[in-house]
């Protein structure tokens, strides 16, 4: 599994760690993710869904720099384009986070498009957090990734 970020978006900042099997040092586990602006964003909120096809599954946490709390109910939008690049709501869904910060989303493998590699785009909203934009990208033919997306506290 690959997770690419880039730096067009500087609403948030730092890193994103892929979730291995287990638990990592606190203070890197709290780095901020680092933002992704680019994507299909603007189009409202994906249906509220968990599946939206089968061959692969994503799983993650959702969590604060803050302490490294989890965030509980932050709401984890999905969209993916067909072989053609076309972002649907047909390929787009919401979940939202459990009481320890966890998410599953399943859908089709992520389609690749004009020379860019398979990927899905991420936003997250969370209460009192700083909305973030991010893009996962899976390798080659892997059904199952797991990542961790960490948010900064909006400013009061």
């Amino acid at each position: 599994m690959r997770v690419v970020w880039s730096s067009a978006c500087a609403v948030a900042a730092a890193t994103v760690l892929a979730v291995a099997s287990g638990a990592n040092g606190a203070a890197a586990a709290c780095t901020a993710t680092a933002p992704d602006g680019f994507g299909p964003f603007g189009r409202g909120m994906p249906p509220v869904r968990a599946k939206i096809g089968r061959g692969h599954v994503l799983t993650g946490v959702v969590l604060s720099t803050t302490n490294c709390a989890p965030l509980r109910r932050a709401q984890v939008q999905f969209w993916q384009s067909n072989r053609n690049g076309v972002y649907t709501r047909a390929r787009s869904a919401t979940v939202f986070t459990n009481r320890n910060g966890r998410f599953r989303f399943e859908g089709p493998f992520p389609a690749s498009y004009e020379g860019r590699p398979p990927h899905i785009h991420i936003r997250v909203i969370a209460r009192d957090h700083i909305p973030l934009l991010a893009r996962y990208e899976p390798a080659r033919g892997e059904r199952r990734g797991s990542i961790q997306l960490v948010l900064r506290p909006a400013e009061l």
